[in-house]
């Protein structure tokens, strides 16, 4: 980056910085993740220059046919990898990406339900202050007091609300999700199922979780957590071919892909981020490798190794431990909020985040619980004995959260693991 060195120096340093605490801090929020340095090329491309309004082959801007073979090469490497006959490719991220289902299925003032924020769920799925609650009508559902969805429940409670659109998916959800049995219970009141697996995208692609395909009728993900790839998003869906030009005759399962494509653009935005859409396609097409496939399983193992070195240290775990990458603590028995032992963490060297627990007590700012996870950690080459050991820092850390001479050795101890898994270690910036 010598021309920003050079012109910006600030902006350089600050960047610089950043680079810096990546290597020497273990970043645990599991919605976090490191790219390849191939999708960090992408990313930082003259492809940012470039407006393209519309389609692959209709756009309204000349000079696209470069970016039309990068985007189909995306919704191709998409399509394939998900096993789904359409994909759009172009929203900004998650949150626009769920506003375009919404926009696209349902009308405003129909209502929608979603897994409550504060049991697990996410902001778009419906929660109050959110376009998803605001200009529809939002029912959520809740967790039972063990921390796990009752679908029995959920059942019941679609029978008597019979929203026209389902989301299922979370932020802070340990747990698999049925989506069979989620399947059933939406065609009993013919609601739009769509499954947001933000979290588990690159666990559904190394077959470490059930795949919604065949079951949600739309399918949204972020591409930056288990899929590691840049800030984006990806809509998937099945039906017949887009017509993104022309307006479907009728909402309806057949017209998915127009739909969804409409929502998209014109409905929502405008030209896409090519340089984005380049970094998708890179990182779609490192999930394809057998090196991606061993990432998801040792994202689970790890996930494993770490829940328990939790328990050994005393630290209860939502719903007792984990099917993915996060895991939720209860830091109620020992007398820490969550923010208290996020800052503390941040102090020696451990990034995760503060988040509220089923039937939490405390407010939003200053939960019980905090939320942390391996995907970021997996992609350093951290293995089962590493978590084991962090487990270890953070029980001792949070028992006796103003000891000195424990954090002194937690510090030496992370310092010790970041030099083991050294992160970019031939990127420079200054």
């Amino acid at each position: 980056m010598s021309h920003l060195s050079q012109f910006d120096p600030e902006i350089a340093n600050a960047i610089e910085s950043e680079l810096i605490r990546q290597r020497q801090v273990l970043e645990m929020i599991p919605s976090e993740n490191f790219t390849s340095e191939a999708v960090l090329e992408a990313m930082g491309s003259v492809l940012t220059n470039k407006y393209s309004e519309g389609y692959p082959g209709k756009r309204y801007y000349g000079g696209n046919e470069y970016i039309d073979q990068i985007e189909n090469l995306a919704r191709d490497r998409a399509k394939a990898l998900f096993g789904v006959s359409h994909a759009n490719v172009q929203s900004y991220s998650g949150s626009p990406a769920n506003q375009a289902v919404c926009f696209g299925l349902v009308s405003p003032g129909d209502k929608i339900m979603g897994l409550h924020l504060f049991y697990g769920g996410h902001l778009t799925h419906g929660w109050n202050v959110n376009f998803s609650g605001v200009y529809y009508t939002s029912v959520q559902y809740v967790t039972g007091r063990d921390g796990y969805i009752d679908y029995d429940a959920l059942a019941k409670q679609v029978s008597e609300e019979k929203p026209k659109l389902i989301f299922v998916g979370a932020t802070a959800y340990p747990r698999k999700f049925d989506f069979s049995t989620l399947a059933q219970i939406a065609k009993s009141v013919d609601a739009y199922l769509v499954a947001d697996i933000s979290h588990i995208a690159g666990l559904v692609i190394s077959e470490d979780h059930p795949s919604p395909v065949g079951h949600a009728d739309v399918i949204t993900t972020t591409t930056h957590k288990t899929l590691r790839g840049p800030r984006g998003a990806i809509i998937l869906c099945n039906g017949e071919s887009s017509e993104p030009l022309k307006a479907p005759p009728e909402r309806s399962r057949k017209y998915l892909p127009t739909m969804i494509d409409r929502a998209v653009f014109p409905g929502l935005q405008g030209g896409p981020h090519n340089h984005q859409t380049a970094a998708i396609a890179v990182a779609l097409k490192e999930a394809a490798t057998p090196e991606f496939k061993e990432y998801g399983h040792q994202v689970m193992r790890n996930a494993k190794a770490l829940a328990q070195a939790l328990l050994d240290e005393g630290i209860a775990l939502i719903t007792g431990g984990t099917d993915n990458h996060l895991i939720l603590a209860d830091l109620t028995p020992l007398n820490i909020g969550g923010k208290q032992a996020q800052n503390v963490l941040d102090e020696v060297g451990i990034t995760l985040n503060k988040n509220m627990i089923p039937f939490d007590t405390r407010k939003p700012f200053d939960p019980s619980g905090i939320r942390l996870g391996t995907p970021a950690l997996t992609t350093r080459g951290f293995n089962e004995e590493d978590m084991r050991v962090i487990g270890k820092i953070i029980g001792e850390v949070l028992k006796d959260s103003t000891n000195e001479t424990i954090k002194n050795k937690a510090r030496d101890t992370v310092r010790e693991l970041t030099e083991k898994h050294p992160l970019y270690p031939g990127l420079t910036v200054l």
